[in-house]
């Protein structure tokens, strides 16, 4: 999927962990619940347009490739203008670890020893997107994959405008909740 998607599933879940824990429980909770996220939203990565290896000759790719982009940035920006950045900062960081570790990481040292070493361990496919492979095929293995289809971005784009709606409700919540203890604690009620 998308870091757009990452970022939102990331998101709901530190509002959620902020909302029934305390410290420091809400934080670590925040950090295991977003990291193994990823595992379970990637697995169904395949419903949608998500090719393994860039399009880079691919117009659509491109374009859908910046477009996701653009809106993980502008969602970045929009969190910053409202004061709330560094308040979800922790479930998005935690939500994209595995992609951070696997595409920037753990990937360049695999093809810099694959050069040096044709016979090195890393040659195994020894990242945590295999995991999430196996998940698939043992759990989601009845799903379509669309991964190639352009009609895949269909289905990210109405699960983008779910995690959002879910967003927009639990902030809502929280702020007429704030908003109900602080106007009874300071009326004298």
């Amino acid at each position: 999927m998308q870091a757009i998607t990452h970022f939102l599933t990331g998101i709901i879940i530190q509002i959620l962990c902020f909302m029934y824990f305390d410290l420091p429980f809400n934080i670590i909770f925040t950090a295991i619940f977003a990291f193994l996220s990823h595992f379970v939203v990637d697995a169904f990565a395949e419903i949608t347009y998500h090719t393994p290896e860039p399009q880079k000759g691919d117009k659509f790719w491109l374009t859908w490739n910046i477009l996701m982009n653009v809106a993980a940035i502008v969602l970045a920006i929009w969190f910053v203008v409202l004061g709330l950045f560094w308040f979800y900062f922790l479930g998005c960081f935690f939500s994209v670890l595995v992609d951070i570790m696997d595409w920037g990481i753990i990937r360049p040292i695999q093809h810099k020893k694959k050069k040096t070493n044709t016979k090195s361990i890393w040659e195994e496919k020894g990242y945590f997107h295999n995991i999430i492979d196996k998940i698939r095929e043992k759990t989601l293995f009845w799903l379509p994959n669309w991964n190639y289809k352009r009609k895949g971005i269909i289905l990210e784009i109405i699960i983008i405008i779910i995690l959002s709606l879910i967003i927009f409700f639990l902030i809502e919540i929280l702020f007429s909740v704030e908003y109900n203890f602080n106007q009874m604690l300071f009326s004298g009620v």
